[in-house]
């Protein structure tokens, strides 16, 4: 049976709660007109009752989303380790921007009852600090979110980025910035992240009480005993360095064998950013001598680039075709569907 105190110091938009005072606003949350809102009133509904686990949504990123259990005790266990790791106290700022129907946005609740943090939820959107003019100590957001929010981010002391990997421009933008800015390596099975990096560095910490390993593959395996009770084998190729640090290399399921060549789309992309300014992507597709052969794959209406686009490439590196898209299928938090998309690019090239 699922008990906890909420911290005194919690406060939700200004004002403290007990238990039944927040159940109260839980179910008013429930009846409101805007989504936000009644995403987060079920959460906190279900956070305050008797039960140990509850049901996530996952976002979908590498196939259909699909809903997991998530015991209590681990989310608690992961707000402290980021607490930890960022040296958050009681009394602390925060603000949610994120949707609560997913972990993200949960996590930035319970880390708010558990740690004593003043948080404030607001409407997920693409500019969260808009029309926002408080400071905050912490907060978390998606990569477009920080894009949008740029000019507002010294009202940030920490932020942590999360959804999908920083792109070099943004990276770039963000050295500059009075701001602590974190990217996240994280994963709803994991209770949001284990590991953390500072913005301009290409190392991974991982969170107190989570350990690491590779397998045959050359995959990141994380037993992290007080998250998930049982070791996740992951897709992302890593580099250990230490016990407690890593570098990510790319997922394997995206890795491109071209005539024999292991070519990792993600460090071809990064390569590129800064000649496309449309979304895009590097990708394989079957191909009949080298068994797979780089594309590149361009979000919007068809032009022509430049000659010398793909100077900085390798030689292996450099895509063979060039596929233009009208719009990118994606998940609701924003990360591109690569394997969807590249179905529709392989019926097309079928004979």
């Amino acid at each position: 049976m699922f008990q906890y105190k909420i911290h005194p110091s919690f406060k939700l938009n200004g004002k403290s709660y007990s238990k039944v005072e927040l159940v109260v606003l839980a179910n008013s949350y429930c009846d409101s007109f805007y989504d936000y809102e009644q995403e987060c009133g079920q959460f906190l509904s279900k956070w305050l009752d008797e039960k140990d686990t509850l049901e996530v949504q996952t976002s979908g990123t590498t196939g259909k989303p699909k809903i997991i259990k998530i015991n209590k005790l681990a989310m608690i266990n992961s707000a402290i380790a980021t607490g930890k790791f960022l040296q958050l106290l009681a009394g602390n700022s925060a603000m949610c921007c994120l949707p609560v129907k997913y972990i993200a946005g949960k996590m930035m609740l319970v880390r708010a009852l558990v740690l004593g943090l003043e948080i404030d939820l607001v409407e997920p959107k693409s500019n969260p600090l808009e029309y926002n003019f408080k400071n905050y100590d912490f907060v978390a957001m998606v990569p477009l979110q920080v894009e949008n929010s740029l000019q507002k981010l010294n009202q940030i002391k920490q932020l942590i980025i999360g959804g999908a990997k920083v792109n070099q421009v943004l990276e770039n933008q963000l050295k500059t910035t009075s701001c602590q800015v974190y990217e996240s390596y994280s994963m709803t099975e994991t209770v949001t992240h284990i590991a953390l990096k500072k913005i301009g560095e290409k190392v991974f910490t991982v969170l107190p009480n989570v350990f690491i390993a590779t397998d045959e593959r050359g995959c990141l395996v994380i037993d992290a005993p007080q998250l998930n009770s049982v070791k996740i084998v992951t897709n992302d190729m890593v580099d250990i360095l230490s016990e407690k640090q890593f570098i990510w290399k790319g997922r394997i399921d995206n890795v491109i064998n071209s005539g024999g060549i292991k070519l990792f789309p993600e460090q071809i992309e990064e390569k590129l950013i800064n000649s496309i300014a449309s979304r895009f992507f590097i990708a394989g597709i079957a191909d009949a001598r080298l068994g797979e052969k780089v594309v590149l794959i361009v979000e919007g209406d068809e032009f022509a680039l430049p000659e010398t686009i793909f100077e900085t490439l390798d030689k292996y590196e450099k895509p063979k075709s060039v596929y233009f898209l009208p719009t990118f299928l994606q998940t609701e938090t924003g990360k591109i569907k690569r394997k969807e998309i590249l179905k529709s690019i392989n019926k097309k090239e079928q004979p």
